[in-house]
């Protein structure tokens, strides 16, 4: 596979490096991302911050479809790529990984510490009291006050809920400390990524010696702005996709194949070199 010997060479040159994964990482593991290998965007209406906070008809229209998102998101598994990463991570040719995604794959393949930068689907935040809970304690909650409504069957989208019109009569659960408003602990569009974790993630680009993106079409400055730091540094990036990325250009290697293929065979080839 010359992919694989082109991705192995340049870690190889690199040293130790970071990563930044996105969508197309998960993807073989049955969660759609949010482009194709055409690089077009998938048709897609997410729900932003404002207006999940702004209207009680808004959090009942996000939890009902989310609850039917949730069965697909819990029980996916961690394909060959998150393994790959995981063991390339055990070999020590990654410094750490950032993740753009929010589905837990990275942890539950196997990788000891990721920084989710967009939080993580299995926790729950009240907005007003702040209290963290599990997601499948929820999941319990609205079962049993939607008990008819968990028997659907719908395609899951990106963001881990799916397309559903029509969600009257779904009932939406209050947080059992405070009766605050439920939330998952992600960030939604129009709201801000915790300053800790981005801090977190340009220290960790800034003490590697190149910066390798993962299934990330880069379209949003959550990710691309690490390909910036990189480049302003001087450090070399390669990015793995299937389809074109905003970082193209600012890449020193390319790689358009199913990270599903290439990444098992880096880590055998890295960690045979290795021994």
């Amino acid at each position: 596979m010359d992919d694989a010997r082109l991705l192995t060479d340049w870690l190889d040159r690199c040293g130790p490096v970071a990563v930044l994964t996105g969508a197309g990482l998960s993807t073989e593991s049955g969660i759609p991302d949010y482009r194709g290998p055409t690089g077009a965007a998938r048709p897609a209406t997410p729900m932003t911050f404002q207006a999940f906070t702004g209207s009680a008809a808004a959090q009942q229209r996000y939890w009902a479809r989310s609850h039917l998102g949730w069965r697909s998101i819990a029980r996916a598994q961690p394909n060959d790529g998150h393994r790959a990463v995981a063991e390339l991570a055990r070999q020590g040719r990654l410094t750490g990984v950032v993740t753009q995604n929010v589905d837990g794959l990275h942890t539950a393949g196997g990788l000891d510490a990721v920084v989710e930068l967009h939080g993580s689907l299995d926790r729950v935040v009240c907005l007003g009291c702040g209290e963290l809970s599990a997601r499948e304690a929820l999941d319990l909650r609205l079962r049993e006050a939607n008990p008819h409504w968990s028997r659907r069957e719908v395609a899951l989208k990106p963001d881990g809920d799916v397309d559903l019109d029509d969600t009257d009569g779904f009932h939406v659960v209050a947080c059992q400390v405070c009766a605050g408003v439920l939330k998952p602990d992600v960030v939604f569009f129009g709201e801000n990524v915790p300053r800790e974790r981005v801090d977190a993630s340009f220290a960790l680009v800034e003490r590697s010696g190149g910066l390798l993106v993962l299934g990330s079409s880069l379209t949003v400055m959550s990710g691309y702005r690490f390909v910036l730091r990189a480049s302003a540094l001087g450090l070399p990036v390669a990015i793995v996709n299937q389809g074109p990325t905003r970082g193209d250009d600012r890449a020193q290697l390319l790689v358009d194949a199913p990270l599903g293929l290439v990444l098992p065979a880096v880590a055998r080839a890295t960690y045979g070199a290795a021994t």
